[in-house]
């Protein structure tokens, strides 16, 4: 019980943010209206994507120095539950753009660098696969993703804020927290974040344990 303590955390922060962000109140914005609701979804399907890459660059570093095999499985793990959110991250900002914005993809530069940050790690997985040695593709697929780290946080983060972007936050445009993210929305947006990214290290940490497995079994 005690060493499950953030999985418990997890479920009711994830529980109590789905149900107050569907049922509570929420400041009535021109434009946004109740769509202003996926807030608590959208924003932490992303944070959650980080956290989840950062953590594979930690093992990709670790796999590299120590060798360690489990290492490497943690770093994949990790990337595929990432690349999951961040597939959830781009369709729930579709919705939501095609609300507000009248289009699902508006050529919006920091939806385009989402797209292209995604088939990145795309490319990561696919380049595990394509190589058969095991140490030959830990080795490379490392190297890869703490390339891949850089450049994600550079297409997400640094350049939608040097252009135009109808995203909150970039291209001159003021973010949430700064004009409309009251306090109602603050005691359920931050659990959210909280939440998600604890069930996402949760699915992150049980795809390792069965691909440890599956690799006990072919051994």
């Amino acid at each position: 019980m005690k060493e499950n303590w953030w999985k418990i955390l997890a479920s009711v922060l994830v529980i109590y943010s789905v149900w107050s962000g569907m049922l509570g109140s929420v400041p009535e914005l021109p434009i946004l209206h109740e769509t202003i609701r996926n807030l608590y979804f959208h924003v932490p399907m992303w944070f959650t994507m980080v956290i989840l890459y950062l953590i594979s660059v930690i093992y990709s570093i670790k796999y590299l120095s120590s060798g360690n095999e489990n290492h490497d499985l943690l770093a994949v793990e990790c990337v595929n539950t990432g690349v999951v959110f961040g597939f959830l991250g781009l369709v729930t900002g579709m919705i939501w753009g095609n609300y507000t914005w009248g289009s699902p993809w508006p050529n919006d530069p920091k939806m385009n660098s989402a797209a292209i940050s995604t088939l990145m790690y795309l490319a990561y997985l696919v380049l595990r696969n394509s190589l058969e040695e095991e140490q030959k593709r830990a080795r490379i697929s490392a190297v890869y993703n703490i390339f891949a780290f850089p450049v994600m946080i550079v297409l997400l983060f640094i350049l939608p804020r040097l252009t135009d972007s109808l995203h909150p936050g970039n291209g001159g445009n003021p973010g949430f927290s700064s004009y409309d993210l009251d306090s109602r929305m603050r005691m359920v947006f931050y659990p959210a974040c909280i939440g998600w990214i604890l069930i996402g290290v949760w699915i992150a940490t049980i795809q390792y344990r069965l691909r440890k497995l599956q690799n006990k079994q072919l051994n």
